[in-house]
C-alpha cells in the first residue's frame, strides 16, 4: 500500500469531476463558437478557435471555469499532496461562486451561461457534472 493510499477515495472523486467538467466546458465554448460565427462567419480551423479562445473578448466568459478546471488538474496532479475532504469542499465551494448570483466577479461568466444554457447540450453536461459533484459530497 502507498503513502497516497488513504486520500485514493477522495482522489476518485475528485477525478470523476474532471471529465464531467471538461464535457460540460466543451458543450459552453461550441456555443461560445456559435455565437461567434454566427456574428463573424465560420472560423477556419482548430488553431483559429484556439487563437480566438486565447485572445477575443467573445470568448473571455469562459476563463473562470477554465481556471478551476486546471486548479483541480494541479491538485490532482500533485502526488506528493494528501487529499481531503476540504479539497472537494473547496471545489464545490468555487463552483458554487461562480454560478451564485451574488458575486459580481464573475457576472461576464453568468451571463454567458444564461445564454447557453437553453443548449440541450449544456443542459446535459451541466446536470452531469454536478450529479458527479453532489455523489462526491454524499459517497
Amino acid at each position: 500500500m502507498t503513502a497516497s493510499a488513504p486520500d485514493a477515495p477522495i482522489r476518485a472523486k475528485l477525478s470523476a469531476l474532471v471529465p464531467a467538467l471538461r464535457h460540460f466546458h466543451s458543450a459552453l465554448l461550441d456555443f461560445a463558437k456559435g455565437e461567434y460565427e454566427f456574428l463573424h462567419g465560420p472560423v477556419a480551423g482548430p488553431f483559429a478557435l484556439y487563437s480566438l479562445v486565447m485572445n477575443d473578448p467573445a470568448f473571455q466568459w469562459l476563463r473562470p471555469l477554465s481556471g478551476i478546471m486546471a486548479t483541480l488538474d494541479e491538485v490532482l496532479d500533485a502526488k506528493d499532496t494528501t487529499l481531503s475532504e476540504r479539497n472537494v469542499t473547496d471545489v464545490r465551494g468555487a463552483l458554487g461562486l461562480l454560478f451564485a448570483e451574488t458575486d459580481t466577479r464573475f457576472a461576464e461568466f453568468r451571463a454567458g451561461y444564461a445564454r447557453a444554457k437553453g443548449d440541450p447540450r449544456v443542459r446535459e453536461t451541466e446536470a452531469r457534472w454536478r450529479e458527479v459533484l453532489q455523489g462526491s459530497l454524499e459517497a
